[in-house]
């Protein structure tokens, strides 16, 4: 049931729809209250950082981001240096990843060189973010070098989804992208799975029904109150990899279970709690667990060649993340708390580095991506 905190503008017309059309299944109404072009989340100014909703990996320490963009050269080189070669990022966010990622990424300046940035961003708020957060990479000791790191940045484009980024030799990087994808939400009632749907209560607030049944060729635990979740947007995103031309790899990072699970993971944060999910439609960001052993066999049925999943912990730990942190460090030692306190927040088995799994994809003739190999 939803919470009593005042209505969101996009409530009004969830209502509407609801009204006129019948409940919402569980995917729709998410979608409307992230995608929504007026009052969406995503239209929303200043929802990730301290001030906004909730933090990424990236806004919590610069390695991530770093050590991100010194894997990109590497694999790069190891899929033989093509050039040129777009280097493309689902869901940017403010952009702290790619900026964080093209200034450790100097040491490589030959794949500098190669690249072609391109971020997939519908939001408008954020892509103008992204703008200023990479404006900002300084190009003091960049200039004079061809390829140079702010350049690249700056010679950024931008797109709605990754079906208009030009073919060619591919590197994707997708941090907590997944999870917002819309899912569905099917119930086992009756001996029958039933679609979960968005209702109204008589007094006009929103709450949860179990709605007609519905064909699943997933299998799944069959008793009752069960709960199985289905993101189709994996299938279309894995899909429209497969159809690149070109060798491509794309690394996934996001919350889930490493095996197959099932269990109801809808979830609203607002100013850095959790809320009901139903409670401030459009105020609140709404995400979902990636199922990663399901992400995998996805992959595999599209035709992609998979590495992983694995910890968080375990691919920055073998990405030099506590090498790095300590140089930082060194050199920085009025912040060595800071850093150190960042990268253990990061790599924690019981934080975020244990919670969040990091599976790469791939075209089906490449190697092994490393760390994974």
């Amino acid at each position: 049931m939803s919470g009593a905190d005042g209505d969101s503008p996009l409530l009004a017309h969830l209502r509407a729809r609801i009204e006129r059309e019948g409940p919402l299944p569980v995917d729709e109404y998410m979608r409307s209250c992230l995608a929504d072009r007026e009052y969406g989340y995503w239209q929303r100014q200043a929802t990730i950082g301290a001030d906004g909703d909730f933090v990424t990996a990236p806004e919590i320490s610069q390695v991530f981001g770093e050590l991100i963009g010194l894997w990109a050269g590497v694999l790069w080189r190891t899929m033989g240096a093509p050039a040129p070669v777009n280097l493309v990022e689902l869901g940017p966010g403010r952009g702290t990843l790619l900026r964080d990622a093209l200034r450790a990424a100097r040491s490589i300046p030959d794949f500098l060189a190669a690249a072609s940035v391109h971020l997939i961003e519908r939001s408008a708020p954020l892509r103008e973010a992204q703008r200023r957060t990479l404006a900002a990479l300084s190009c003091a000791e960049d200039r004079h070098r061809p390829g140079h790191a702010c350049a690249v940045a700056r010679a950024v484009t931008w797109h709605e989804a990754i079906g208009t980024v030009p073919n060619g030799a591919t590197i994707v990087i997708a941090n907590e992208f997944l999870d917002a994808l819309p899912i569905r939400q099917l119930v086992w009632e009756g001996g029958k799975w039933h679609e979960r749907v968005v209702d109204l209560e008589a007094g006009g607030r929103l709450r949860f029904a179990v709605g007609p049944a519905t064909e699943v060729s997933a299998e799944a635990p069959r008793r009752p109150g069960a709960v199985l979740e289905l993101r189709d947007g994996e299938e279309e995103l894995l899909a429209a990899l497969a159809r690149r031309e070109g060798p491509l790899v794309a690394l996934f990072i996001d919350y889930g279970p490493m095996h197959w699970a099932t269990g109801d993971t809808l979830q609203a944060v607002h100013r850095h709690a959790w809320v009901d999910p139903l409670s401030r439609p459009g105020r609140a960001d709404l995400t979902a667990h990636v199922a990663f052993a399901r992400l995998a066999d996805k992959a595999r049925s599209a035709g992609l060649g998979v590495d992983g999943p694995m910890t968080q912990a375990e691919f920055l730990g073998r990405l030099g993340a506590v090498e790095r942190a300590a140089r930082l460090m060194a050199a920085n030692p009025r912040e060595a708390g800071a850093i150190e306190g960042g990268v253990q927040r990061l790599i924690s088995p019981s934080g975020m580095g244990g919670l969040c799994k990091v599976l790469a994809v791939r075209s089906g003739h490449l190697p092994g991506v490393v760390p994974f190999r």
